[in-house]
C-alpha cells in the first residue's frame, strides 16, 4: 500500500472547474483565501466540494464566491452549515482593487479554478480573470487536444 507525502499536489486539489479552461481564455490567476466554517473544512478534508457551476462577483466592495458546494459535515448535527452559501474571498486591498477592475472591463469575468488546502492546511481559491471564448475558438482548442493525443499515440507505438 503506498503513502502519499505530505506535499503530494493530488492530494491537496478538493475541487477544480475543469470546463473553466475550455469555456475561457484565462489571462490571470490569483491564490485567495476562503472564510469557511468549521464543518466546511471538515466536508472539504473529506474531499467533496464542487466550483463547476460557482463564479466569482464584486459586491460591496469585497469579492464573494458564489454558488459553490461544499456538502454538510454529516457528523455535525444541528451546527451545520448551508452547503451553498455565498463564501467571502481574502484578498489584499490592492488584489481586490485589480480583480474589481478587470471584472468591469467589457468581455472579462471572474472564474474559479481550483480549490485546494496549500502546503500551511489552510484552504485556499485559485480564481482568474478571463475572457469567454466563442464557439470557434473552444472547437480549435478541441482539434488541438485531438492532434495532440494523436501524436502522443503515434510515438508511443513508433517510437
Amino acid at each position: 500500500m503506498a503513502t502519499r507525502k505530505k506535499s503530494d499536489p493530488a492530494r491537496k486539489i478538493v475541487a477544480e472547474n475543469r470546463r473553466a479552461r475550455f469555456n475561457y481564455e484565462i489571462d490571470d490567476a490569483v491564490e485567495a483565501g476562503l472564510v469557511l466554517q468549521g464543518t466546511e473544512v471538515k466536508s472539504l478534508r473529506n474531499g467533496e466540494a464542487n466550483i463547476a457551476e460557482s463564479y466569482v462577483s464584486e459586491e460591496g466592495g469585497e469579492i464573494w464566491l458564489i454558488n459553490s458546494y461544499i456538502p454538510e459535515y454529516l457528523e455535525a448535527n444541528r451546527f451545520n452549515h448551508e452547503p451553498r452559501r455565498r463564501r467571502k474571498l481574502l484578498l489584499n486591498k490592492r488584489e481586490m482593487a485589480r480583480m474589481a477592475q478587470s471584472a468591469d472591463r467589457e468581455g472579462m469575468t471572474l472564474v474559479p479554478l481550483k480549490l485546494y488546502f496549500n502546503d500551511r492546511g489552510l484552504a485556499k481559491l485559485q480564481v482568474a480573470i478571463a475572457k469567454g471564448k466563442k464557439t470557434v475558438d473552444k472547437r480549435e482548442t478541441v482539434k488541438k487536444r485531438d492532434w495532440d493525443r494523436q501524436k502522443a499515440r503515434i510515438l508511443k507505438e513508433h517510437g
